[in-house]
């Protein structure tokens, strides 16, 4: 289960700064989603709620940065994990299976942070028009994010149905192969 409303973090808007793509700075601690670096179970340091039944939590976000230079914009966007927030209920109970229905989570927010580099990338906006557009562009992303996460774990109540489980894990490493060319290179 995945329960963080997304923020957007305009990270760095200089006017004279680099037009290439810039490093996002994450929130202290987080992880940045890499193919490289599926997460663990020591990954999960926050604590439950007595109140919330569910057996785990990924807090994931997406974390955005913009430049600009000669007046012309340039965005990026960090599909990133934090580990403090995220939890799970009885480590020693964490299955495989409850692990990979989190990772997916966390790929679900990768998949979102592609789609939302490969607009900014698309974008030809003059800096003096960037907080509308950006903010129309990033919030689209942002909502349609948070509808997949809610229809993930609505298809799979929360990775219990284990044939909806494996389909989604299929139809979401499609959307990754499909959108690696707005992949980070190192990630």
């Amino acid at each position: 289960m995945r329960i963080t409303w997304p923020e957007i973090l305009l990270i760095a808007l200089c006017a004279t700064g680099p037009a290439a793509a810039q490093q996002v700075k994450l929130p202290a601690g987080a992880i940045r989603w890499s193919a490289n670096r599926p997460l663990t179970v020591a990954d999960f340091k926050g604590r439950p709620k007595t109140s919330d039944g569910h057996a785990a939590l990924t807090s994931a976000n997406i974390n955005t940065g913009a430049t600009c230079h000669a007046n012309v914009f340039s965005g990026t966007a960090q599909a990133s994990f934090d580990p403090a927030t995220s939890w799970v209920r009885d480590p020693a109970r964490m299955t495989p299976a409850l692990l990979r229905h989190e990772q997916l989570h966390f790929d679900i927010a990768e998949v979102y942070a592609r789609r939302l580099r490969q607009q900014l990338g698309a974008l030809r906006v003059a800096c003096d028009q960037l907080g509308t557009t950006f903010d129309r562009v990033s919030q689209a992303a942002y909502s349609a994010w948070q509808q997949a996460e809610d229809a993930y774990d609505r298809d799979t109540n929360h990775g219990l149905l284990h044939e909806r489980q494996a389909q989604w894990e299929a139809q979401v490493q499609q959307q990754l192969r499909e959108l690696a060319p707005f992949a980070e290179k190192d990630a």
